[in-house]
């Protein structure tokens, strides 16, 4: 130790010493002197060398750093122990270096061997430099230069260094000998010793046991286990030996290598994890680089703890990872991306299940290439994968094509296909489900989701579907129903129009008046469908009530349908049309030399017609009533493409078609091929004086088989020209070698040159009109909104009209027109509104007369109709207009059929025009409609204006003069102006002899007609030749016929019989001034006439009213009920010569009247609500017409409500008149059904209460022997099902089988009835030959079974059946249903194992009939069981009840064949729901409430559960 002179620091030199020498010495590798000299004088990591070799060469070995000595200088090192004592220490190692040329120890000045020399405690060598590194050697300019302090060192101690490894080529035990020696060297220098355990991390155990037994057996040695690699123990290695050399510091705890390896470890783990936190904190960015990061994080703890324990090439390492990692997650994040992206991609590339479902991934690849949008959607990269190339930095977000070659890419796709799959199939559920809710009747509006969900809760697609599928699906159904219930609602209040019109404008309905509207609806079932959203409802009504008594074009609840604004832009476009179209158009008829025709058919028909045109024409001129015409035919087969295109139309411009047919199948093709012609025409028509193509049918004749197929040829190709209002060519008489006659030919030229010279008068030349503001006649036409018809149909009258022309500027809705009336020319003003708008025009302004129009599809239309026609004064002439598609409808529709009669009777006793428009006629486009009607108008214009004079000067006393849309002076004929416009002859022109229309169209044809038309099975009448023509004399000007009161007891008036058509048509042939509705025998005759005198109201002041201005005729009890009228007796008017009922002069000087007090229906319809209303608070009404009412609604009599009551005699209509009848057996019927009933009769069922029957007996109009008797009256035993029964199945399973919805479609039950008729008659009929509707024969047998006095299935059995189908069991419940069957009687037994087992034949074509078990269980369940609805305990089992049918339908071969049972649905493993809330929640399935019998055979339907 240095002598401590002042107060520096002590100074220690210690000496590492150990095994050294040549490699067969020492070995490989040394014991780790120099390494641990290393760690311990320089500890950073950096500064920590592995690698120090003691071969040298000889320069090295002589240069200043080892400066020929066999010990290295390493420096020294500034220490601080823990009691705070400063010291320094200097490092001496002692080797041997060895030549790298000999491998002998280099020569030095001290040649004593290694332990001896390794043991001198003096050592000397001048300019001596401090050893670093090997590299050092040679380049010590380029290291740290320092010298060892004054060329000597004193040894103060020794670290005796032993390497416990396993070693390299060296024994431990040769390397303990060579430590013995070197030991007992260094002792004799007594000098403290360490002895320090090397390599530790490379331990073995028996190494370190025998160094630990050779250090136990010296005095006051210490071992110290370390490791210069790990960095454990070195600096307590020389901390020990300082303490062993200044024995006052504190003495180190000597720590196991094991333990401090620990403690260094987890050192060593804090500050990576910091160095790591700090490296992700600061580097976020792959593209950073380490020389950045390393500046940024200079200077920092974190970072310096790191490198000098780990060092800066571990750092880089970190930070390399560090990059990549940030590199792999950038490119893991862009594939996710991609990969996110791609399904979203193939879902609009690949969206369609049926192209991709077969696809493998390459083809799949392939059909994505050549989509359109690729470039859109994918990106091809020269390079590839794109995660190797730069593409991962470029912003481009399409997805790399070679992504797709990858395992992902195609996994996706599958992914994808699976999803259409599941999509595809989920679709398909929710559909189903969909449909399971609308088969649910009993769902409400606004109905929660759970009262519904136990219902469906057995469904298939219930189960298959996610609840928000179900919960969504329930959400869109309760929408549509809603929806729909509102808009029936609305609907509803349309219809109860008089119960809405009868305040004035910008009124405020009252209370009283809010209470009677609700008292009224409250009755109608589309009110209480919306009871669960009652706020909703409330908010509609007031809504309607708003726009009453508030119409105006914003507030129409049509929004943009409105009638006003359809009219404003259509006059708007059409009039600007029509005179730029006159300035260019004008044709003469007589110039017509070229005829372009289209032959139109199959099979080569159109080329045989063309080769007999040919034959009969010469250089292509055919000579017709002897002109020449020059022909061009052009040919077209139906199945061409040609013929839907625009094309040919513009190009060939025929001028009419020639349609030619031999079979059904052309006619149904060629009926199917001009209606899509006219609509092409229809709709890219520009020019609206392009003329319509007319259509010749042509009948070829057939050389085979004449007589089989021409008269259902000629039927079938009349009836579709009838419906298409076009032309029939019939073949003629006799036996001719060729298809096609000159004759036909030429009447077939000859409509079309009929057709064109109608289009060339419409277009005639067009004279200039005068002033605008003067006008003769002011008419006003009225339309309702949403009316299923466009305004172009009731607008084309008049605008495709020569004389047509814009209203004064201001008037959108007006148009003039320039007709000759009467004997000049009179220009006239029509007004087109909504019925809203039109109602303060009926009040305030001069109107001469009202064109009333309605839809006869709507009912909502003529209740309109009628409120505004009420109020309208009866002097003004009313023309009502009925809308339709053709006249076919008329006899298909039963609906429409009785909305006409309904306006034509309303026309009869008001004594107004009645005509219809047929939308799909070509015809209907004429001014001549309304000619008669101008006529009648302008003949009564004196008492129009001098009634609307009287009636003004009135108001004016009280209200003031209002202002008018119309002026109220009406100019004076000009002799000038009459003179000016010549006349002109198709003014007054009729509709041609094939137009089915005119003021006087006949909706029933004459006697005289009748003769012409055949009738087919369904009523359906058709003209046999190619032009009817129609007598056209109905005079719509009749009054009501007022007749003596009948003495005799009138009964119920029943609807019209089909048998007594002839009748009929005689009835109104002979007498032109009864009523239009159609009549039955003669005492429906006299009923039919059976109208209240109307009251004098000539002479009535304003100030007198009466609410009965009608003495009631006598009633179905033979009670005669007169009503009062002001002056307190009855008046009855003259017939005959006077016209409309009273005298023409006295009609110019009296107060004008409403229509409502001439027409019953109107009146009736208006008291209506009044009374309802008032039924239960007011006393004061008429004493016997209030005590019938109270007796009850079933039963009201005719004069309360015409429109509703059973007696309507217009009311009935036209059946199948193909069934005569038995004269003597209709009188029979009618004797019997004059039989007075007594008013007491109708309490009778009531005292009783026998059970009644789901179908009451009364549901037939006619007696039978064989239909409603006893089952056991139509069986014998050697047939013991009944005739009717067999041959109803016997024909549904030949003919029906794949007839979709069987027994649940419902059939005309006109031909229900007609087979069941002609039966009774003749049990020997063949369905077959009669060619009956197969719905009709199912009704017929559903029919026989709802007519027989007791169910089939007994009612004593119904409890023991209930109570079998709550069976869990599936298996139990079949056997115990089976005993059940037994029970049946003989006769029910074997009819019912009839029939079931016929349903389970049906059961089985499911998949054309789309009738299952379950299905046709519903529809049968009623038929063959025929409960009570009223009870609720029958309710509550409805679904039971059609589970036990279901069951003997699937298992019809276990009950009654034997056979073993069916495999069942999952539905039927379990009963039906069976629960208290049932009864409610299955109400609404009920039939409607059972009618009295008067009732039911006129208003119940043949089927009410289909």
């Amino acid at each position: 130790m240095a002598k401590n002179k002042d107060a520096r620091p002590p100074t220690f030199a210690v000496s590492v010493v150990g095994l050294s020498g040549t490699e067969k010495e020492k070995g490989n590798c040394g014991v780790g002197k120099s390494c641990l000299c290393n760690r311990y004088v320089r500890p950073d990591a950096d500064n920590y060398y592995t690698e120090h070799t003691s071969v040298l060469s000889t320069i090295d070995f002589g240069g200043r750093v080892v400066n020929n000595d066999h010990f290295l200088y390493w420096g020294d090192v500034c220490h601080r122990g823990d009691d705070g004592l400063d010291c320094k220490i200097q490092v001496i190692e002692q080797t041997e270096f060895i030549d790298d040329q000999t491998f002998l120890p280099h020569r030095s000045t001290n040649l004593q061997p290694y332990t001896k020399r390794a043991a001198a405690t003096k050592l000397q060598s001048a300019e001596k430099l401090m050893y670093i590194c090997t590299d050092q050697l040679g380049l010590e300019q380029d290291f740290d230069q320092k010298q060892m302090p004054d060329g000597k060192l004193n040894i103060d101690g020794f670290v005796l260094c032993i390497d416990v490894s396993k070693g390299c080529n060296r024994k431990f035990d040769d390397q303990m000998k060579f430590v013995n020696s070197l030991y007992s060297q260094i002792a004799k220098s007594k000098k403290p010793i360490i002895v320090a355990a090397a390599k530790c991390d490379e331990c073995v155990d028996q190494h370190l046991r025998d160094l630990q037994a050779f250090v136990a057996s010296k005095k006051n040695l210490l071992l110290i286990e370390t490791s210069a690699r790990s960095n454990v123990n070195v600096e307590l290695c020389f901390n020990t030996l300082i303490q062993q050399l200044d024995k006052t510091r504190g003495k180190p705890k000597t720590v196991p290598y094991l333990e401090a390896y620990r403690i260094q470890r987890q050192l060593v783990a804090s500050v990576t994890d910091r160095f790591d936190k700090l490296m992700v904190h600061t580097v976020r960015d792959y593209h950073t680089t380490w020389k950045a990061v390393m500046n940024n994080m200079k200077g920092q703890p974190d970072y310096d703890e790191f490198i000098t324990l780990e060092g800066s090439r571990k750092a880089r390492n970190m930070f390399t990872k560090h990059i990549a990692q940030l590199k792999q997650e950038h490119i893991k994040r862009r594939r996710e991306e991609y990969l996110t992206t791609l399904p979203k991609t193939l879902n609009n590339i690949l969206n369609n299940l049926d192209e991709v479902e077969h696809l493998t991934w390459p083809e799949a690849q392939s059909v994505i290439r050549n989509r359109h949008d690729f470039q859109y959607w994918f990106v091809v990269l020269e390079q590839t994968p794109w995660d190797e190339t730069d593409h991962i930095d470029n912003s481009d977000r399409r997805i790399p094509f070679d992504l797709l070659d990858t395992p992902d890419g195609e996994r996706i796709y599958r992914n994808h296909v699976q999803h259409l799959l599941s999509e595809k199939r989920r679709g398909e559920m929710k559909e189903r489900f969909k449909k399971t809710l609308e088969r649910v009747h009993f769902i409400s509006p606004g109905q929660p989701w759970e009262e519904v969900m136990c219902f469906v809760m057995e469904d298939e697609a219930y189960k298959y579907i996610t609840e928000s599928d179900r919960r969504d699906v329930y959400c869109r159904h309760q929408q549509e129903i809603v929806e729909r219930a509102k808009e029936d609602f609305q609907e509803m209040l349309f219809e109860h129009a008089e119960l809405f019109y009868d305040l004035d404008l910008n009124a405020t309905p009252s209370c009283d008046k809010m209470s009677e509207i609700h008292s009224v609806l409250n009755e109608e079932p589309r009110y209480r469908a919306l009871q669960k959203l009652a706020p909703d409802r409330e908010s509609l009504l007031l809504k309607h009530i708003g726009f009453v008594y508030h119409p105006t074009k914003e507030t129409c609840l049509s929004g943009q349908n409105c009638v006003d604004l359809k009219v404003e832009q259509v006059l708007a476009n059409r009039l600007v049309q029509l005179d730029h179209g006159r300035s260019n158009l004008y044709y003469n008829s007589a110039n017509i030399d070229k005829i372009n025709l289209c032959l139109l058919g199959m099979e080569g028909l159109p080329q045989e017609l063309a080769n007999e045109i040919r034959a009969q024409s010469t250089d292509d001129e055919y000579t017709l009533d002897g002109k020449i015409y020059e022909l061009k035919l052009l040919l077209v087969d139906v199945n061409s493409p040609l013929l839907f295109s625009h094309t040919w139309l513009n190009t060939f411009k025929p001028h009419g078609c020639f349609c030619v047919f031999n079979s059904i199948e052309s006619l149904n093709c060629i009926g199917d091929c001009i209606g899509r012609i006219r609509a092409e025409i229809a709709q890219s028509r520009r020019d609206r004086f392009a003329q319509p193509l007319p259509f010749i049918l042509i009948l070829a004749n057939q050389r085979d088989n004449v007589c089989k197929n021409i008269p259902i040829l000629r039927h079938q190709g009349q009836q579709l020209a009838n419906k298409l209002q076009c032309t029939f060519v019939d073949i003629t008489s006799g036996a001719f070698p060729r298809k096609f006659t000159e004759f036909q030919i030429k009447q077939g030229l000859r409509a079309v040159l009929e057709g064109l010279k109608h289009n060339f008068d419409v277009l005639a030349p067009l004279p200039s009109i005068k002033d605008m503001s003067e006008t003769d006649l002011r008419i006003v036409m009225c339309a309702m909104c949403w009316d299923p018809f466009s305004v172009d149909l009731i607008l084309s009258p008049f605008l495709d009209s020569h004389c047509c022309s814009a209203g004064q500027p201001g008037q959108s809705n007006t148009l003039i027109l320039d007709k000759i009336i009467g004997d000049s020319r009179r220009r006239i003003q029509v007004t087109v509104l909504s019925y809203h708008s039109a109602i303060g025009v009926r009040k305030d302004e001069l109107v001469h007369g009202y064109i009333l129009v309605y839809s006869a599809k709507r009912k909502a239309s003529m209740a309109t109709l009628r409120a505004f026609l009420a109020e309208v004064q009866d002097v003004i002439p009313v023309q009502m207009v009925a809308i339709t598609d053709s006249q076919a409808d008329f006899f298909e529709n039963d609906a429409i059929k009785e909305l006409m009669t309904e306006g034509e009777h309303i026309a009869t006793e008001i004594a107004a025009k009645f005509t219809a428009l047929y939308s799909l006629s070509q015809y209907h486009r004429q001014t001549e409609v309304f000619t008669p009607f101008f006529n009648e108008v302008l003949e009564k214009k004196p008492s129009i204006e001098s009634s609307f004079l009287f009636d003004s000067s009135s108001r004016e006393c009280t209200t003031g003069a209002s202002e008018d849309v119309f002026p109220t002076s009406p100019h004076s004929h000009s002799p000038a102006y009459n003179t000016y416009y010549p006349e002109s002859d198709d003014d007054n022109e009729a509709p041609p002899p094939y137009s089915p229309i005119g003021d006087d169209v006949q909706l029933l044809p004459t006697p005289s007609e009748r003769a012409k038309y055949r009738i087919d099975l369904e009523g359906n009448e058709y003209p046999i030749h190619s032009t009817p023509v129609g007598d056209h004399e109905r005079n719509h000007k009749v009054p009501p016929p007022v007749r003596p009161k009948p003495v005799l007891p009138k009964p119920n008036v029943k609807k019209l019989d089909p048998n007594l058509l002839k009748t009929i048509e005689a009835g109104m042939r002979s007498n032109r001034r009864m009523p239009r509705g159609p009549m039955t025998h003669a005492e429906d005759v006299e009923a039919s006439e059976n109208y209240a005198d109307p009251v004098d109201t000539l002479l009535r002041s304003r100030g007198f009213h009466t609410d009965d201005i009608y003495a009631v005729p006598e009633d179905a009890h033979s009670r005669l009920v007169k009503s009062r009228n002001s002056f307190g007796g009855l008046h009855g008017l003259h017939g005959g010569e006077e016209e409309n009922g009273f005298d023409r002069k006295s009609q110019t000087g009296r107060r004008p009247s409403k229509y409502k007090h001439r027409s019953k229906i109107l009146f009736s319809k208006t008291k209506a609500y009044q009374r309802r209303f008032h039924s239960d608070s007011d006393g004061e009404e008429s004493g016997p017409a209030t005590q019938k009412k109270k007796k009850g609604r079933a039963h009201r009599g005719s004069e309360e409500d015409p429109l509703l009551s059973p007696a309507d005699p217009w009311k009935g209509g036209i059946d199948n008149p193909a069934i005569t009848s038995d004269p003597e057996q209709e009188e029979k019927k009618m004797k019997k059904k004059k039989t007075p009933k007594t008013p007491k009769e109708p309490k009778k069922p009531k005292s009783s209460k026998p059970p009644k029957p789901l179908y009451p007996p009364t549901r037939r109009t006619w007696e039978s022997n064989y239909f409603g008797v006893p089952l056991q009256n139509l069986v014998t035993h050697d047939r013991p099902i009944p005739l009717f029964i067999e041959k109803c199945v016997d024909y549904i399973e030949r003919t029906g089988l794949t007839t979709e919805g069987l027994y649940r479609v419902s059939g005309n039950k006109t031909d229900q009835d007609n087979i069941q008729k002609q039966f009774d008659q003749d049990h020997s009929i063949d369905f077959v030959a009669m060619d009956v509707a197969v719905n009709a024969a199912a009704g017929a047998l559903k029919a026989f079974f709802a007519d027989l006095p007791d169910p089939l299935i007994p009612y004593s059995l119904h409890p023991e059946l209930v109570e079998a189908a709550k069976i869990v069991d599936y298996i139990e419940r079949l056997q115990v249903l089976r005993e059940i069957v037994k029970k049946f009687p003989s006769v029910n037994y074997q009819v019912f194992k009839y029939i079931i087992t016929h349903l389970n034949r049906v059961s089985q074509h499911s998949k054309t009939t789309l009738m299952t078990a379950d299905n046709l269980s519903i529809c049968f369940w009623p038929t063959l069981m025929r409960p009570d609805f009223e009870n609720k305990d029958t309710l509550s089992t409805t679904k039971l009840n059609q589970a036990v049918i279901e069951s003997f339908i699937v298992q019809s071969d276990y009950f009654f064949h034997d056979g073993e049972v069916a495999e069942s649905s999952s539905s039927e493993g379990t009963p039906p729901p069976h629960c208290h809330n049932m009864v409610e929640a299955l109400l609404p399935l009920q039939l409607p409430p059972p009618l009295q019998p008067q009732q039911i055979q006129h208003t119940l339907p043949p089927d009410p559960l289909i």
